[in-house]
């Protein structure tokens, strides 16, 4: 029978310990939560829009992009029983094109925020809990990168892989851009929380255990700074949505796939006439944005532990 000494026995009662606090953190941000009428709102829209995206290809009656009912001679129709939306001047049918926006802009807000999270994860990590030169230019790094103007250099590198554009990589690639160049906030809150966090108690004991440098990040210091990741993960989703809207309404998004963005910039021109071909999928955007925002806060306040019950 193996004999645990003293170090291993305080190691794993530190460990219990750490695990009890964590349920009980988690327990305390999810009774908050669900007394937060706006949170509960916002959660409620962000589960609407993910139903509506995994079901999109049996709801919608239309396939994506299909201008049939042009060949139907109903182009440019007013919202009916037969098209709720009404349809484009082209032949798009509004209601199949939100319902196929869905999945792609959700495609690209929650894709690009996964890069970004764990890009910045992983250089707000390092870059916290290393100290002299390395920590230095891993900040100067992520400085550079939050000053680099987003929606710019989007639009130049739709222009400069237009060929993958052309071939239905467009939301693909827009995703890549901006989670590849979008994680510098994420980093600095790791960086700061890790700051915060790695002169704890717990974390001097397992370091003077013997724990290794990967070990206390992966066990002990990332478990303890998920909450403002989580808040600020669902915030960027947001913001990742609007800017594919912004991206596609100009013309530089990709015209294989449906997304918002890319029915109101098709109705943009006779918004006067026919209303409905914005309007949708303008509320369609707005709702989404919003219900992500409301999760967010929602999140924000529960997991807040300036707040007591």
């Amino acid at each position: 029978m193996e004999n645990k000494g003293p170090e291993n026995i305080l190691n794993v009662d530190q460990e219990r310990l750490e695990k009890r606090r964590e349920a009980n953190q988690w327990a305390v941000a999810w009774r908050r939560f669900k007394r937060n009428k706006a949170g509960l709102a916002g959660l409620f829209i962000v589960l609407f829009f993910v139903f509506i995206a995994i079901t999109s290809p049996w709801l919608s009656p239309y396939p994506q992009r299909s201008y049939q009912t042009l060949y139907e001679g109903e182009a440019g129709q007013p919202p009916s029983l037969k098209h709720p939306f009404g349809t484009s001047r082209s032949g798009l049918d509004i209601y199949s094109e939100v319902l196929h926006g869905t999945l792609g802009d959700l495609y690209v807000g929650v894709g690009a925020t996964i890069i970004a999270v764990l890009i910045g994860l992983a250089v707000g990590s390092i870059a916290g809990y290393s100290r002299g030169g390395l920590s230095d230019i891993l900040l100067m790094i992520s400085q550079i990168f939050y000053t680099i103007p987003l929606l710019p250099l989007i639009l130049l590198a739709a222009r400069i892989f237009l060929i993958l554009v052309a071939q239905g990589f467009g939301l693909t690639l827009i995703l890549i851009l901006l989670g590849v160049f979008g994680w510098s906030t994420i980093a600095f809150i790791v960086r700061g929380e890790i700051l915060r966090v790695r002169e704890l108690e717990y974390i001097q004991a397992s370091r003077a255990l013997g724990a290794g440098r990967g070990r206390i990040i992966l066990r002990h210091v990332i478990p303890n700074i998920l909450t403002p990741i989580i808040v600020t993960a669902t915030l960027m989703i947001a913001g990742n949505i609007l800017t594919e809207v912004v991206i596609s309404f100009l013309g530089f998004g990709d015209v294989n796939t449906s997304t918002w963005g890319l029915t109101i910039q098709e109705g943009y021109t006779y918004i006067r006439t026919e209303w409905w071909t914005t309007v949708f999928p303008g509320l369609a955007t707005l709702f989404a944005v919003l219900g992500f925002n409301l999760l967010g806060d929602g999140l924000s306040d529960a997991i807040n532990p300036r707040l007591r019950d």
